[in-house]
């Protein structure tokens, strides 16, 4: 009589943490944002506008006023929130403080997915305590169809020793691991929305009208 298998423990849900300036957000953002939860099946995705970015010029537009507009953009779907917590907390907003604080949050057994554009990826290793980014959350890529991570150098020795196979392995560890994701491309830029809007011109059908209304209404990137 063959011995009986034992039954595989429950899958840990995942969630995940969206960074970037929002400046303003737009279909690119929420497109990506939709396609990850439905993808990696996560139970919630935060959006989380960077207040005081370390590696870029403070936005004109405040971080209340972003975090306004990721509001009004992903109202109605449960699964997207916007987490402030960076408006909250002097000084430059550290990736690595964001993710450390949600940890503490979370619990240790969390599974926690941090997700990155590959124009992000490509600088990381000047972002503030890198390598210790994976100690609190696995890393989640967005890649762009045709683009490859870096084969040479520290970098692209980082992630190839914790690159995994498959996204089902995310849930195996609350952190440790990175992934890529290619999605569907959509390309918008919060660049050209911006520049389309101080040239007079419209940015409909980029993003959420509701969005687009609070610009207008509050006459920003004019």
């Amino acid at each position: 009589m063959s011995a009986s298998l034992p039954s595989a423990p429950p899958l840990a849900p995942l969630v995940g943490v969206f960074g970037g300036t929002f400046n303003p957000v737009h279909y690119g953002h929420l497109r990506s944002a939709l396609e990850l939860v439905e993808r990696l099946d996560l139970r919630q995705l935060s959006l989380m506008p960077s207040a005081l970015p370390p590696h870029r010029d403070v936005p004109t537009c405040s971080a209340e006023r972003r975090a306004a507009m990721v509001n009004l953009a992903i109202s109605g779907e449960s699964r997207l929130v916007c987490d402030a917590r960076e408006m909250q907390r002097p000084g430059k907003s550290y990736t690595i403080d964001s993710l450390i604080e949600l940890r503490g949050e979370l619990g240790a057994q969390q599974s926690i997915c941090m997700v990155l554009g590959c124009d992000a990826v490509q600088q990381i290793a000047t972002w503030h305590r890198w390598r210790e980014l994976l100690d609190w959350a696995h890393i989640v890529i967005i890649a762009r169809p045709g683009w490859q991570l870096p084969r040479e150098g520290k970098l692209a020795q980082w992630l190839s020793t914790h690159h995994l196979e498959s996204s089902a392995l995310l849930r195996q560890h609350p952190c440790g691991g990175i992934v890529v994701e290619e999605l569907r491309p959509l390309s918008i830029s919060s660049t050209e929305i911006r520049d389309l809007l101080a040239s007079g011109r419209s940015a409909r059908y980029l993003m959420p009208q509701s969005v687009l209304d609070y610009i207008q209404t509050h006459k920003l990137y004019c």
